[in-house]
């Protein structure tokens, strides 16, 4: 019996981890005791996802234990021990502003947690894979020093840069910047991952995303941009946008296309090793295209305004190059650009009701 265990299971990355390796014939044990609706209001609940999961995945089960909660963790991974193939670390206090409410709070949960489900992985099943969904966020405010030049829709870099063609690569410095408190702790349990592989020679694998997205994403507006904005549009709740004269370019990758890379890795580890994800040159937009997009592809109108005062430590420009990994995982391809990754998010909502309320 070969089993997996999956923080943040009822997530968006989480959940669609959950039913890629229930098809491929695994035990799936999800871990997931709803905290984001503790982190941004009951509309943001994934307690709809669990029923889901468990309706539909006779191989699925449910824990709705805390990842911090030491005894409790360590109690299901004893309970499975080396039956388990791999950890899949997708669980997390996402949000920027969020953090800066509660930053003990958010510590515990980013890095603190990620620690014990490293030790826990220690102590009870060594061989197994642990992959990690980190941030770009680790990088700080770093890339808004890239030179950029304005367009009509958008900031691109300037052409001359190295990382124009491409993106931006694992070699961008995370030190000398502002991060805000939420990429602290997700770089402080980036670091504990790659360190785990390094020094324990552990399968683990760090995966810093971008935009990760598609249509199961519950977003809000602290979190999951570009599902909260598909939201906004197709009921008339107002959206607000915040600076950088809504040019603000991020690629967006489908969840599905990120689970793929997790299974790679899965069958292959490359320890302590640290990848940019996210949709790269293939699939990104500013926030301009992504509303023009919105309203083009629902037939409404986004109701708006902007204002100028920028997040802390938001990025006026990224774009992930994500040729690191398919040097090492070549068979691995996207299958969604940013126009399917929008349509499905507005299908989504639309299955949930999202017009009606």
């Amino acid at each position: 019996m070969a089993v997996i265990i999956v923080t943040g299971s009822c997530g968006l990355i989480g959940s669609e981890t959950v039913r890629f390796y229930a098809a491929k014939g695994f035990d799936v044990v999800g871990v997931d005791n709803n905290m984001r609706s503790y982190f941004f209001g009951e509309e943001a609940s994934t307690h709809w996802s669990q029923l889901k999961l468990e309706h539909d995945l006779p191989r699925y089960s449910h824990a709705a234990i805390d990842i911090r909660d030491e005894k409790a963790v360590d109690e299901l991974f004893a309970k499975y021990s080396t039956d388990i193939s791999a950890v899949i670390h997708t669980a997390a206090q996402p949000s920027h502003d969020w953090a800066a409410r509660e930053p003990i709070t958010d510590f515990s949960v980013n890095a603190t947690g990620t620690l014990v489900l490293l030790e826990a992985t220690r102590k009870h099943c060594p061989e197994a894979a642990f992959l990690f969904t980190s941030t770009n966020k680790v990088y700080g405010d770093t890339p808004n020093y890239l030179p950029l030049v304005e367009q009509e829709t958008r900031w691109e870099l300037d052409p001359s840069h190295p990382f124009a063609e491409h993106g931006i690569d694992e070699t961008m410095s995370i030190d000398g910047c502002t991060h805000s408190l939420f990429g602290v702790s997700k770089a402080a349990a980036d670091l504990l991952v790659q360190e785990y592989g390094r020094y324990f020679g552990m399968n683990t694998g760090v995966f810093r995303g971008g935009c990760l997205t598609g249509g199961g994403h519950s977003g809000t507006e602290l979190h999951g941009f570009l599902s909260y904005l598909v939201r906004c549009c197709l009921t008339g709740r107002h959206y607000s946008v915040f600076g950088y004269k809504g040019k603000q370019v991020r690629d967006n990758i489908h969840s599905s296309d990120l689970v793929n890379m997790l299974w790679h890795f899965h069958q292959n580890p490359h320890p302590g090793e640290v990848y940019n994800v996210g949709g790269s040159r293939h699939s990104n937009c500013s926030m301009l295209e992504a509303m023009s997009m919105c309203e083009e592809f629902t037939g409404k109108k986004m109701n708006y305004t902007y204002m100028d005062d920028n997040r802390i430590g938001d990025h006026i420009w990224y774009i992930s190059d994500v040729r690191k990994f398919k040097a090492h995982y070549p068979d691995w391809e996207y299958t969604y650009d940013i126009e399917a990754i929008i349509r499905e998010i507005i299908d989504g909502w639309r299955a949930r009701g999202a017009e009606q309320g």
